[in-house]
């Protein structure tokens, strides 16, 4: 035992004095230790402590790395979750110590969440820093790193799984912010007509959708009450048929709910478009008999013309367009080439006049049918009865008879309205010639000469004075008339020639047509396509007489023709001298006609007639070529109706029994240029949406010509004239070959929301022929503007604002209000409101619609004294736009609030103020210049002189002296003016001057001279 103490103890004194050699190395001193021990001491006593004894202290390694551990740990954190909220709390530590065992704590992701260090050392709590949205980010991998303070330092990381549990915070969404069906008429009760679909972001229960009809008041609640939709899919079944002439378009809304708690809904509009169906037959509105059936009976008289107009089939259709569209047709006629109907007026006319051989009656059967795909028809019957001419009469005299006994009564009122009006007049007529008799008559003229006067005045009105008739006339004088001084031009003194007789002793005299030996004929050529009412000339005739004598008739004379000569080419029985259309004309021994484009073989065309007049030589006198015959046109020709005729002639002998041959002959009508283009529709309407690509086609016009070769090629333009906007066709070019318009710009719809213009259709034919079309064009609009904040607005123009508010408002306060304007219209201008950043969810809401800020809870004294809430304004654009308002809510006591209010109701009351001080400033200077204006008036009222001697027409006592834009002239005694609608108290009128002219007293003598002569 005495031997292992000792082999201890020189294995202690061995790491002594190591201990000592590394100290006297690493400071350089040398000391000696000396230490005292007692004999027989246990084994690990303490001797002594060399590094304290020998002055040095304890270091320390950095060799722990820090320990994290999480000591409270909430995996899953709502969305709706306040900033700051605490996930998880960390506790970290270092076994070493001094610098080497502090830690620091940080995140390294950009994540919302950041680590807050408590009042307890080397703990942290894991919090929300930023509003968490489960639909942008559910997962968060949070990485927490320790490191201490060392050198080198050491880390440890601990990685923390964060759950973001949903929240019901998303409106379900449609897939489209419209719809629009379109529904064909007669579906089938209780079918699937469409369907509307709705998502949600949210998962879970608020994910789920249920459907529903939104039943509001109204037409609209009827409408939708035949309507269902399944909640779990949204298809919409019709429980009834539709009928698109009761309804032809509806409109109804649809909210989608969702499950969450609370629930949250959107709804959206749809439009319903019913689509006509051919289900509706014509309905024959006339001929209709006393027992409903179509039927009718019309009376004609036999001597009637061709064309005369026999009825008028009218029908209806419920349908439209095409199916609406309807066409007449004769199903049945006794004779064909009696009666010719109109296939789309249902005008009934005669083809040709009656004979004797014709029947008396004739039955028509008319069938009317429409255009849809599987046509539909009704029928009405029409009997046409012949009878003669007196008895036409009587018979139209007896509907008639029941005509005028239903307008009598209107009659009666308006031939006592007429009798009173006329007594009225003739009343005025009388008290106006008895005022121009009861006038002074004694007044000489000494003006006019009567040599070249020739009795003609226009619209005159006259009077006598003395031996003189004055008239007042408009512009036009008689010549060699002399105009009263002073009478501007209108008053003419005309001699009287009462005692010359007019006489008729004047023939007519033919102005138009003058030949060139000075007879009254002349030639007029017409093109034989010219419409009816065509003017061909105008015949212009004078007469030297006046009145009555010179007033001349023009009418039309029968011409005779001549029969009693023989014709090689025409037997003369049937020869009457007219060729296709002709008018004819004798010179010398020739005959000239105008005829149409095809000439008689062997005719001689006149030179310089353009091909149209013809020399037909005259055959009447020769007889040695007989048999010869003319084919000739006895009706208009069509070529687009029928462009080839085979004819058969047949030669028959009159011998026994008799011989024949037949020729046939080939006729090809050639095209005129007789129509215009016409167009596939009477109207064009087009939808462009805005922002269009410039010069890209838009649309395009189509016209058809039924004429051929050149004359039916069609070449477009665009009518450019005052009648189209001026702005708008220059940036429109159309393609001339097909019709093709394409736009040079782009359409801006806020500036252009629809324009027209004209297109026209020009064949290729001699003389041109055209037509044209309007074009209707909408632009639509697109959503390419963003919402513009209105407010608020800071100094600098950025949407911000500050609003402060009481700490006392209860909850419901309006705090402020988000204004904003969208350029768009519909749904891309629709703005909704809703929070971005919000400090306090549950103070303060936002209404989605309006754009209202209002308090949802009283403010406590936990509450910050200021709250920055960021307002995103969008559209409801298929790519929505949107602009965001930043609006910061300080809470102030009551009392500074309320100084706020007076400062601004201060500022406010000296706005007024100043308005209302430059209103009286207006005012009294308005004042002060009527006030002016009446005082000068006065003045000059009283400055004229009052003195005036008698007159012999005016009382000296009531003459001021005073005539507004007079014009004056001298005749004889008396002085006369023309004057204006205000005439001086006691003024006489001149008879026959209208009211205009003033005989004035000659006050010249007076020493006070009112007026100085002319």
């Amino acid at each position: 035992m005495e031997q292992r103490g000792r082999e201890a103890w020189r294995q202690r004194w061995c790491w002594l004095v190591l201990l000592a050699v590394l100290n006297l190395l690493r400071s350089g001193a040398l000391a000696q230790i000396r230490y005292s021990l007692f004999e027989e001491m246990d084994e690990g006593t303490v001797v002594g402590n060399i590094a304290k004894d020998l002055g040095l202290d304890k270091i320390d390694v950095n060799d722990n790395t820090p320990a994290i551990e999480v000591t409270s740990f909430s995996n899953t954190v709502p969305e709706d979750a306040r900033i700051g909220t605490t996930v998880a709390l960390i506790s970290v530590g270092d076994l070493d110590s001094g610098a080497n065992g502090k830690v620091i704590c940080s995140i390294t992701e950009d994540v919302p969440f950041t680590l807050s260090a408590s009042l307890q050392d080397n703990m942290y709590a894991l919090v929300t820093k930023s509003k968490l949205d489960r639909e942008q980010m559910s997962r968060y991998h949070v990485t927490v790193v320790a490191r201490d303070a060392g050198v080198p330092p050491l880390s440890s990381e601990k990685t923390i799984r964060v759950v973001v549990s949903d929240v019901n915070d998303n409106d379900p969404e449609f897939s489209l912010s419209s719809y629009d069906f379109y529904i064909t008429e007669n579906n089938a009760a209780g079918g699937f007509v469409f369907s509307v679909k709705a998502s949600d972001r949210d998962e879970g229960d608020n994910a789920l959708i249920s459907y529903k009809i939104l039943r509001e008041g109204g037409e609209r609640s009827k409408i939708a009450s035949f309507l269902n939709i399944i909640p779990e899919s949204g298809d919409i079944l019709a429980l009834k048929s539709l009928d698109f002439e009761t309804l032809k378009t509806f409109n109804l809304k649809v909210v989608a709910t969702d499950s969450g708690s609370p629930s949250l809904s959107r709804n959206v509009s749809i439009n319903v478009f019913v689509l006509d169906q051919n289900d509706n037959t014509p309905v024959i509105l006339y001929p209709v008999n006393a027992n409903g059936s179509a039927e009718g009976v019309e009376e004609i008289p036999r001597n009637v013309p061709a064309g005369h107009l026999v009825t008028k089939v009218r029908a209806y259709d419920a349908d439209i367009g095409y199916n609406g569209w309807l066409l007449f047709s004769l199903q049945e006629v006794s004779d064909h080439s009696l009666f010719g109907l109109d296939r789309y007026t249902g005008r009934i006319r005669t083809l040709r006049s009656f004979t004797e051989t014709d029947e008396a009656q004739h039955k028509l059967v008319i069938l009317v049918k429409d255009n849809g795909n599987v046509s539909l028809s009704a029928t009405a019957t029409v009997v046409v009865k012949l009878v003669e001419p007196k008895e036409a009469i009587s018979a139209s005299d007896v509907k008639s008879a029941a005509t005028d006994i239903g307008d009598s009564g209107v009659t009666f009122y308006l031939m006592i309205t007429l009798a009173s009006v006329s007594t009225l007049f003739i009343i005025s007529i009388i008290m106006l010639i008895a005022m121009q008799c009861s006038k002074t008559t004694d007044v000489s003229s000494k003006y006019l000469p009567e040599t070249n006067y020739d009795g003609t005045l226009c619209h005159s009105i006259q009077y006598r004075s003395g031996e003189k008739r004055y008239m007042l006339v408009g512009p036009r004088m008689s010549i060699g008339s002399t105009i009263v001084p002073g009478s501007n031009g209108n008053t003419l003194v005309v001699p009287d020639r009462r005692s010359t007789s007019a006489e008729n002793d004047n023939p007519p005299v033919i102005l138009h047509p003058l030949s060139s030996n000075g007879s009254a004929e002349g030639v007029e050529e017409v093109p034989r396509n010219v419409p009816a009412g065509h003017l061909v000339t105008k015949v212009r005739a004078y007469d030297a007489d006046i009145g009555y004598n010179g007033w001349l008739l023009f009418s039309l004379q029968e011409c005779s023709k001549t029969t009693d000569a023989s014709s090689k080419y025409l037997p003369e029985t049937n020869y009457d001298g007219t060729l296709c259309h002709s008018i004819q004309y004798r010179s010398g021994e020739k005959r000239y006609m105008l005829v149409g484009p095809r000439m008689s073989i062997g005719s001689t065309i006149v030179p310089g007639s353009n091909g149209n007049t013809l020399v037909v030589p005259d055959r009447r006198s020769t007889s040695a070529e007989e048999n010869m015959y003319a084919v000739v046109t006895k009706s208009p020709l069509d070529r687009e109706k029928q462009p080839f005729y085979d004819l058969t002639i047949v030669a028959k002998d009159a011998g026994n029994p008799p011989l024949s041959s037949e020729l046939t002959l080939t006729i090809a009508v050639s095209d005129v240029n007789d129509n215009k283009p016409e167009f596939s529709r009477n109207l064009y309407t087009f939808y462009l949406n805005e922002n269009n690509a410039q010069g890209t086609s838009l649309f395009s016009v189509t016209a058809t010509d039924r004429d051929e070769g050149e004359n039916a090629v069609i070449t477009y333009h665009i009518i450019r004239d005052d009648s189209t906007d001026s702005k708008i066709t220059p940036i429109l070019n159309i393609n001339p070959e097909n019709g093709d318009i394409q736009a040079l710009q782009s359409f801006d719809f806020e500036k252009l929301k629809m324009f027209k213009f004209l297109v026209l259709a020009l064949d290729g034919g001699i003389p041109k022929m055209n037509s044209n079309v309007t074009v209707n064009v909408f632009i639509l609009d697109q959503n390419d503007n963003a919402p513009v904040i209105l407010y608020p607005l800071s100094s600098n123009g950025s949407a911000e604002g500050v609003e402060e508010t009481a700490r006392n408002m209860k909850a419901g306060h309006l705090v402020t209000k988000v204004r904003a304007y969208d350029a768009d219209v519909g749904y891309n201008g629709w703005l909704l409101f809703s929070f971005e950043l919000v400090t306090d969810h549950s103070l303060f809401g936002l209404d989605r619609y309006t754009g209202r800020i209002r308090t949802l809870r009283s403010f406590t004294e936990t509450d910050e004294a200021q709250h920055k809430l960021v307002i995103l304004v969008k559209d409801n654009g298929n790519v929505s736009l949107s602009a965001t308002a930043t609006v910061v809510v300080k809470l102030v006591e009551p009392k500074e609030a309320i100084s706020a209010s007076d400062v601004k109701s201060v500022s406010k009351a000296d706005d007024e103020s100043n308005v209302t001080f430059y209103l009286m400033i207006t005012l009294g200077s308005v004042s002060a210049l009527f006030i002016a204006s009446i005082i000068m008036l006065v003045v000059m009222q009283c400055s004229k002189p009052r003195e005036l001697s008698a007159a012999k027409y005016l009382q000296e006592t009531n003459y001021d002296g005073t005539l507004c834009h007079s014009i004056q002239y001298r005749s004889g005694e008396k002085r006369y003016m023309l004057v204006g609608p205000r005439m001086s108290i006691g003024s006489t009128i001149v008879p026959g001057s209208n009211g205009n002219t003033l005989v004035v007293p000659d006050r010249r003598s007076t020493s006070a001279e009112c007026l100085p002569d002319s």
